[in-house]
């Protein structure tokens, strides 16, 4: 993040994102919200004067995690409030959704608690909580955690949230969903981010534009169920996500598109047929399966089998044969056996996927699965994810491998480690660091791949682009 006090802000506001892209996106639009009451970004907590953990709840060690931070925090507060300065403290997210009223328990240095369907009101939030800090500040104490919103308001956060204000090196996040109704037994979302609801197709389209002004070549549109989509038209009618890419590849300056995170219960059709069909889509996909046996796949209530999983790739794959596949994996899930686990050994072989995300079940409360009896002891669920993604590392450096020696358009997002270092993203989402001038960020700039490494390639951009950005 930039430090922008010098440019007219008055302090500084310290975001820590946790998570997912949905929280990348609602992090950027927190810090929207900030920026006319006077915040630029602070590089690190040392400099802010608010300090916004925006959490997950996904994983047990996660949201530990965000309590480990809030101890540190609380000690920071002390120090400043010492010095006769302050700090203040805000939890938003996931955790503070689900752990609310916990985390003002457990930590009262917190000021506010703020759920992710209403950071909207971060202004009026902040503003309660400066008077309940000068209360405090006039009793000689540390302010409580007097501030918790964590409900789900009836109209739509997005009907509030400004223009988005900035676009990193050409690729902007766009959040299209939230929530879902699917209710796996071991997933809290439904719980968290609430039930599946879809923004209207017009208000997409402006955020899409406004990016497009603001910089973005590349958008990647977000949901917990992204391709459950269906967002109203100013007509009546509902779209479908492939009818919503198919409008947004018509915006002019929309090189790349993207979209995350699927459902294979929603891969219709249609979005398949946009696979084959629009050249701004780009050709990767991230499709959850979470494992490989019909009988876990049953006990997590994922609403689909093994072979719809298998019949759905080898469609995609007819229409896009140089197609990415990425997934979601969880080992240990409460039943979970030698056989079950070697199914999923097996479709991960068959299908041969370029990444893929793999967890040891968590225990999340509140969710069905933390009831259910035959726990996995922790050795087998630390053995199996091992072998798993021992497997699924081979498959994912063996795809880089068969991309060497290839040329390939790349966006270069941002320096590396070294001095005149780029990283950036090819069409398979694949990272790619190559020496260039810092002109060729936020470009999409035709690179030559030379090694391959395990989450990674090196390659050397192009005599031609070179002179292209001269």
């Amino acid at each position: 993040m930039t430090d922008v006090r010098d440019r007219g802000q008055l302090k500084r506001v310290f975001i820590r994102t946790y998570g997912c892209q949905m929280n990348v996106y609602d992090s950027d639009r927190m810090a929207d919200i900030l920026r006319p009451l006077g915040y630029g970004l602070a590089d690190t907590p040392e400099h802010a004067d608010l300090v916004l953990l925006n959490t997950c709840h996904i994983r047990e060690h996660a949201s530990e995690k965000v309590y480990s931070e809030l101890g540190r925090l609380r000690d920071a507060k002390r120090e400043r409030r010492a010095a006769g300065r302050d700090l203040t403290i805000a939890v938003a997210g996931c955790v503070a959704q689900a752990e609310g009223e916990e985390i003002v328990r457990r930590q009262p240095a917190v000021d506010i608690v703020v759920g992710p369907q209403s950071y909207h009101r971060l202004p009026e939030l902040l503003a309660e909580a400066e008077r309940k800090s000068a209360l405090g500040r006039a009793g000689k104490r540390l302010p409580g955690a007097g501030v918790l919103d964590t409900d789900f308001p009836p109209e739509s956060k997005f009907d509030h949230l400004p223009t988005p204000g900035g676009v990193r090196s050409g690729s902007a996040f766009l959040s299209i969903q939230e929530g879902c109704d699917k209710f796996c037994t071991f997933c809290v979302v439904p719980y968290t981010r609430g039930a599946e609801y879809s923004r209207p197709v017009a208000a997409v389209l402006a955020e899409a534009r406004a990016l497009v002004a603001a910089g973005a070549i590349e958008i990647t549109l977000l949901g917990q169920n992204v391709n459950a989509y269906h967002g109203e038209a100013d007509d009546g009618s509902r779209w479908s996500l492939a009818a919503l890419i198919g409008r947004l590849a018509e915006i002019d300056g929309v090189a790349r598109i993207r979209y995350t995170t699927s459902h294979p219960r929603d891969m219709d059709e249609a979005l398949v047929e946009a696979h084959r069909h629009i050249p701004q889509l780009m050709p990767y996909l991230h499709l959850p399966v979470q494992s490989g046996s019909d009988r876990i796949l049953e006990a997590m209530n994922r609403r689909h089998g093994r072979d719809l999983f298998l019949r759905l790739v080898d469609r995609l794959r007819s229409v896009r044969p140089d197609l990415a596949l990425s997934s979601d994996f969880i080992v240990g899930f409460p039943g979970e056996s030698d056989v079950d686990f070697d199914d999923t050994m097996k479709l991960v072989e068959q299908v041969g996927f370029a990444s893929a995300f793999s967890f040891k079940y968590s225990r999340r409360p509140g969710t069905p699965a933390a009831m259910l009896p035959d726990q996995v002891p922790e050795p087998v669920k630390a053995a199996r994810l091992s072998a798993l993604q021992s497997l699924l590392a081979e498959q994912a450096l063996a795809f880089n491998a068969s991309k060497v020696g290839s040329v390939v358009p790349v966006l270069f997002a941002e320096a590396g480690r070294k001095p005149g270092q780029l990283i950036g993203k090819t069409p398979w989402l694949q990272s790619v660091h190559a020496e260039g001038p810092v002109r060729l960020s936020g470009r999409i700039t035709d690179v030559r791949l030379v090694e391959a490494h395990a989450n990674s390639l090196a390659g050397e951009v192009v005599t031609a682009a070179y002179e292209a950005a001269a």
